[in-house]
């Protein structure tokens, strides 16, 4: 099978799986954009982010912050919206806690962004310290409340706090004495501020979410005997497709159509920054070894806005159910509309793939081919 590219942006393919066992053939688009000022359409970054294969950590992986997952997952049945950044105090002015917004559509989701603190233990009581002022604070789930204590003597009683284990902050243990010194974490809910070790606090960021972790995990279902007597090498019944959503549930949203407005508060130098999202419509067209023509709208499923290196991505996701394999399928060609497709195809007169991209009367159309086999 062979992929052709008629965009500026990076795309790939990958098989998935549905729940029932069929195939699908999954195409993947990712383009990389400027944050523009507002009222000024965004435009691509010179530099396109390639697609990651495997899921990228701020650390060491499994024991740090998601930063990017896979841009291979077969399916979302909503759109992420991710932020990877700093919170950044109004005026540049020191400040010892910096509110930060992000709103897209239906998301809104705001948090305080804290200075950094400890615990300290006293004769009858646990309690922060003032937090230290700050002008510039990268934040992200390494940061946020959370993390695993082995302070107990008995193993049975070890706990991770599995809505976050790779935070800070947590303790059940409250008898130890390790505890003094030990940071907070630096997000907090606007109206449930951290005080103490082992309170009921929800980790604040606008990250991926691990795939391990609450609540995320069991969407993916149940793997025990009964599956692999009865299931194996399918998924399970009980597999929820939410699963693929690397998220927090109050960042997912509708697909976007385009146009819609961007808004971040304290998250850039500037304090507030309004961008609008481009409007592209980004069609797969699949050619199968029988003749037939598939076209496919791909849906624009992830967003992730990086507002320090001054860019985002959007991802959009195509899939072709299979009736066996995908070696039904010939190539699979990437526009941004089915109708650019016709207008190069008629401006040709031949049949795809015999392009001459140096024709002067659509190269303009065609910035780059790729092909991948």
């Amino acid at each position: 099978m062979r992929l052709e590219h008629i965009t500026q942006m990076e795309a790939g393919y990958t098989m998935g799986m549905n729940p029932d066992g069929r195939e699908l053939l999954v195409v993947v688009v990712k383009g990389t954009f400027q944050i523009s000022d507002s009222g000024h359409p965004p435009v691509l970054a010179p530099e396109q982010i390639r697609l990651f294969e495997a899921d990228d950590f701020t650390g060491e992986p499994g024991l740090s912050a998601p930063l990017h997952e896979s841009d291979y997952a077969p399916f979302k049945p909503m759109c992420d919206v991710i932020l990877n950044g700093s919170a950044y105090a109004p005026g540049g002015r020191p400040a010892p806690k910096v509110r930060v917004m992000l709103q897209i559509g239906p998301v809104a989701k705001f948090f305080h962004v804290v200075g950094p603190r400890f615990w300290q233990k006293g004769m009858i009581s646990i309690s922060p310290t003032r937090p230290i002022p700050f002008t510039v604070m990268p934040f992200s789930y390494d940061t946020a409340f959370g993390g695993v204590d082995f302070s107990h003597s008995n193993e049975k009683k070890h706990k991770a706090f599995m809505e976050n284990p790779i935070g800070k902050g947590f303790h059940d243990n409250l008898k130890n004495e390790e505890i003094h010194g030990t940071p907070l974490p630096n997000t907090e809910e606007l109206k449930n501020p951290v005080t103490r070790p082992d309170g009921p606090y929800r980790p604040m960021g606008f990250g991926v979410v691990g795939r391990g972790w609450l609540p995320r995990y069991p969407l993916a279902g149940t793997y025990d005997q009964a599956w692999l007597d009865n299931a194996f090498p399918f998924l399970p019944a009980d597999f929820d497709s939410a699963y693929f959503q690397c998220a927090p549930a109050d960042q997912q949203m509708p697909y976007p159509k385009g146009g819609e407005s961007v808004g971040l508060l304290n998250l850039t130098p500037e304090g507030k920054t309004v961008f609008q999202l481009p409007s592209k419509e980004i069609t797969v067209t699949y050619f199968l070894k029988n003749g037939e023509e598939k076209d496919v709208a791909a849906n624009l499923d992830t967003l992730v806005i990086e507002p320090d290196r001054g860019i985002f991505t959007l991802t959009w996701r195509a899939s072709l159910p299979l009736k066996k394999n995908m070696f039904e399928v010939e190539f699979a060609l990437v526009a941004e509309s089915a109708a650019d497709r016709e207008t190069i195809f008629q401006k040709k007169n031949v049949s795809f793939p015999l392009f001459d991209t140096e024709d002067e009367d659509f190269s303009h159309k065609v910035p780059e081919v790729r092909e991948y086999t």
